[in-house]
Order: structure tokens, then C-alpha cells, then sequence
């Protein structure tokens, strides 16, 4: 992974040595970097004040964040990088920023980026290391310009053991375990030990920082739910398409990822681009089956932005354009459970509370529709629960850097806590009954239907971040008729 002293250039295995009139010909000749400074990162003052928050909560010690490492994909070749996102909540770095970087918080709440600099191009690095040379990774910045786009001080990653021991005494560290295990193994080799509890108490933290949204946050949510409606926009248009196609269902996963990849940094996760009774397979993720007319298309997918904050839509749509008796049947229902637990969210209410509200409309439809083997209230209990046979999900989760955001935040603050201004949830119930399904009428069998919408707490209620979607039945129908008549 990282080098924590400059190491030698060693050439892969098989390729031709390079010739001493080579590295004299290769190091000259080209043009002098841009003495200006780039221009200081958006995300900047946020992320300050991320350090701030976190220092206060663990006085007179030093903070190790990591941004991680590559991932090897197969053999030789790797995953494209994407950082902690503890780091780019810290540093404000986002896209491919910056395998194998340290961030170290300082007990003064002060700050350094440790990183891999750019070398002179008379350093054979420059055009045979496949990981930092600029021939094959492409321009990385000074220590200086990353100073200028960050907001605050850089260093050599190889002064790193030096950062971690310096200071009067020892500096009690705690690190982010998870994030890149030669840096964790530096550290507990610092310690003298693992200290898995202290660790974990840091983790924890940077995810409890990211419940409440500061504004930039919240403008970055909003521009990542406006361009991934525009994506659902263009899924619709190439339906028909996509129909003529085997494999309907990765035409418009590529449809999307198209738009991820333009519009963002890439798809926020996975995307579910289920059809027919493939929408009963919560994350589906195979996407290799057909669009048919006549049944729905469950797309669940969201943009992330360059900032790394990502949307997490999903939309039910009639493949052919409407929806039959049955799929509206259910559907509404849905409908009707998402606004009843979008209603519940509210400052002061219970994160349970928004669940609790939309599987109640949900329990009590399957109990309409004659499917439901006990009362009501049996089902919603602990030692019932029968409603779970078609809903099996929770509601919500918090949404942010992570699409599954603030993971790792005590129950006490997350599941049980309560709902604060500037929380951003999503709601997503939905009905899945799978085609396999004795207890479902045979008409109903078959037909999986999930609503999705981001929504943040404001002081007087919630405030729908994706609103650009429809959500109602007809408008759903006038919507797709609109992209793509018929």
C-alpha cells in the first residue's frame, strides 16, 4: 500500500528496461507546471468545521482518518479508487481523492494531509510507477496546491511516523480502523497495542457528525436527487428500447450509469433495475432479464456527485406505459403508506415513528385484501409480525456521503433517537409478492412495488428532496406519456 519511506521505482516484471538515453530524453522537454494556485475546494469550510466537532469531542488527542487504499478488482487490475468517507467528510476531497493519504487532527484541532506529492519529472517515477507517475495516473498536485485546494496544511506521507510520535510526551491517537489497514497496523504498532474500543468510539463520532446536514451538505443532496430524476427521466425515454433488447433490464442500468458517470462522479450504489417478479428480490443487482410490456420496472438508483453525497430514489413504472387493475391496487397502497410515514416526520418525532406509520397502512391493506392470517394488531406486534412476509425492510435510513450514511452512530441516536432539522431520511416502503406466493391471490402474484423518496427535517415538518418525480399513480402515467408518447 503506502510507503512510509521514498521507496525505489521497481519496474513490473517482463518489461524492458529502460535505457540511460531514455531517462535523459523522458525528463526534458516539457512544459513548467501552472505557478497558480488552484482555486480552494467548495467543501472546505465544511469539512473545518467537521475537524472542529471532532476534536472537541476527544480533547488532547491526535486523530489518524485515512482515506484508504486501492481495492484489487482481479489480478493486476484494481477498483476505481473512492475514498473513507470519514476522509472526504474531513477534508472535503471527493471523486478519486487521494489513495493512500493520512489526515491527522491535531489535539489543537489543527490539521495536516499527508499524501503522495508529485515528483520532478526527472524522477523515474514520473513515467514508470503505475500507481503515483504522472504518464499513467495523469497530473497529481504539490504539496502546496494541495494545501491551496484543501484549506489548510500538507505533508509528505513519508513524515507520517514522525507526525504520529511528535509532541511532549505521548499523544494518545486514535485512528479509523477500517479505513486502511497498513496505516491501523502503523498505529497500533505506535500504541504498542490494539485499542479496538478507543477506535471504535472515533468511528462512531465521525458518523453521528453527519446526521444533522449543514447547509452546503443539504445544497449537495438536492443536486444529487435533481440530476438522478433527470437519469429516471431518461430511463423512460429509452423504454421502448430497451423492450426490443434481451436484456432490457441492463440497457437501463446503463441508461442511468451514463447519466452517473456525466452528471456526477459515478452511480451512488448498485443499481436495482428490477423487472416482473424480479422486483420481489430486494436488491436485485443481476439486472440480466427482460423489460416485458404489460409488467413493471422497479428502478432503485441514485447519482453520487463529485462531492461524493449521492440520492437514493426508487420508482415503480408500468413498462407498457399503465398500470393494469392489480399493479394500481397495490401501488396505491404503497402510495398511500409512504405519505402516511412522510406525514410521521417530523422535529421531535421517533426515527421508528416514520416506519411504524407506513407498514400500519401497509398491514392494514393486506388485511383488506384478505391475505393477512391474523388481526392487525397481531401482525404489527413483536410476536407476530406476519407483515414482514411482504414488506421485510425497514422504511428509512439516513442518507448522505453514504447511501447507507451514519452507519456506524449509536442506536440511541439513529434507530431510537429522535428526528432533528437538517436529518435527511429516505422513505421507501413497499408490497413485494413474489410470484411463488401461495398466500397472494393469482392475480396478484408476480408483482413487486417499492416508492422511494429523500427527505430532510425542517423545523416544521420535511421538506421532499426528490420531488422532482412523480409519485401518484396517474402522474406517474402522465409523466411517462409526456417523455415518451405512445
Amino acid at each position: 500500500m503506502m510507503a512510509m519511506a521514498q521507496e525505489k521505482i521497481e519496474l513490473p516484471k517482463g518489461r524492458a528496461p529502460f535505457s540511460e538515453a531514455f531517462k535523459a530524453f523522458i525528463s526534458q522537454g516539457w512544459s513548467p507546471y501552472d505557478p497558480n494556485p488552484p482555486q480552494t475546494l467548495a467543501s472546505a469550510p465544511s469539512a473545518a468545521a467537521h475537524r472542529l466537532e471532532a476534536s472537541q469531542l476527544f480533547p488532547g488527542e491526535r486523530l489518524v482518518i485515512p482515506a484508504g487504499a486501492y481495492k484489487v478488482r482481479n489480478n493486476d487490475c484494481d477498483y476505481a479508487f473512492r475514498p473513507h468517507s470519514g476522509f472526504a467528510q474531513m477534508t472535503g476531497l471527493g471523486t478519486d481523492r487521494e489513495p493512500d493519504a493520512v489526515l491527522v487532527v491535531e489535539p489543537d484541532a489543527s490539521a495536516r494531509l499527508y499524501f503522495h506529492p508529485r515528483v520532478p519529472r526527472t524522477d523515474p517515477e514520473f513515467y514508470a510507477s503505475p500507481r503515483y507517475g504522472e504518464m499513467w495516473v495523469g497530473q497529481r498536485e504539490s504539496l502546496d496546491e494541495m494545501s491551496a485546494l484543501c484549506g489548510f496544511p500538507t505533508g509528505d506521507i513519508t513524515e507520517l511516523p514522525q507526525a504520529l510520535t511528535s509532541g511532549h510526551g505521548r499523544v494518545p491517537l486514535r485512528v479509523v480502523r477500517d479505513a486502511d489497514p497498513s496505516v491501523t497496523a502503523l498505529v497500533d504498532a505506535l500504541r504498542g497495542e490494539a485499542q479496538l474500543d478507543r477506535d471504535s468510539e472515533l468511528s462512531t463520532a465521525l458518523s453521528e457528525l453527519r446526521l444533522v446536514k449543514d447547509d452546503w451538505e443539504l445544497a449537495q443532496l438536492r443536486e444529487a436527487c435533481r440530476l438522478t430524476a433527470l437519469g429516471f427521466e431518461d430511463v423512460v425515454a429509452n423504454m421502448a428500447r430497451a423492450v426490443e433488447y434481451g436484456r432490457g433490464e441492463r440497457w437501463v442500468e446503463g441508461i442511468f450509469g451514463l447519466h452517473a458517470r456525466h452528471d456526477g462522479n459515478a452511480v451512488g450504489y448498485d443499481t436495482i433495475a428490477a423487472a416482473g417478479d424480479h422486483a420481489n428480490t430486494l436488491h436485485w443487482v443481476r439486472n440480466d432479464g427482460p423489460l416485458v410490456p404489460g409488467e413493471l420496472l422497479l428502478m432503485d438508483a441514485g447519482i453520487e456527485l463529485d462531492s461524493l453525497f449521492t440520492a437514493d430514489i426508487t420508482r415503480t413504472m408500468p413498462v407498457g406505459g399503465h398500470f393494469s387493475e392489480e399493479q394500481r391496487q397495490i401501488y396505491d397502497a404503497v402510495r398511500a403508506a409512504q405519505q402516511t410515514g412522510m406525514d410521521a416526520a417530523r422535529p421531535g418525532a421517533q426515527f421508528a415513528d416514520v416506519h411504524a406509520a407506513a407498514i400500519g397502512v401497509l398491514t392494514q391493506a393486506f388485511a383488506d385484501w384478505g391475505i393477512l392470517p391474523v388481526s392487525v394488531d397481531e401482525a404489527l406486534s413483536p410476536q407476530g409480525g406476519q407483515f414482514r412476509r411482504w414488506m421485510v425492510h425497514g422504511t428509512s435510513h439516513h442518507l448522505g456521503l453514504d447511501v447507507h450514511d451514519c452507519a456506524q452512530a449509536r442506536a440511541e441516536h439513529y434507530r431510537l433517537g429522535e428526528l432533528r432539522p437538517g436529518m435527511v431520511i429516505t422513505v421507501e416502503p413497499g408490497i413485494y409478492f413474489k410470484s411463488t406466493d401461495l398466500m397472494v391471490p393469482p392475480q396478484l402474484r408476480g408483482i413487486g412495488v417499492r416508492i422511494e423518496d429523500d427527505i430532510v427535517i425542517t423545523p416544521n415538518g420535511y421538506e421532499i428532496l426528490s420531488s422532482h418525480l412523480p409519485r401518484d399513480s396517474h402522474e406517474v402515467e402522465s409523466w411517462m406519456s409526456t417523455i415518451a408518447p405512445r
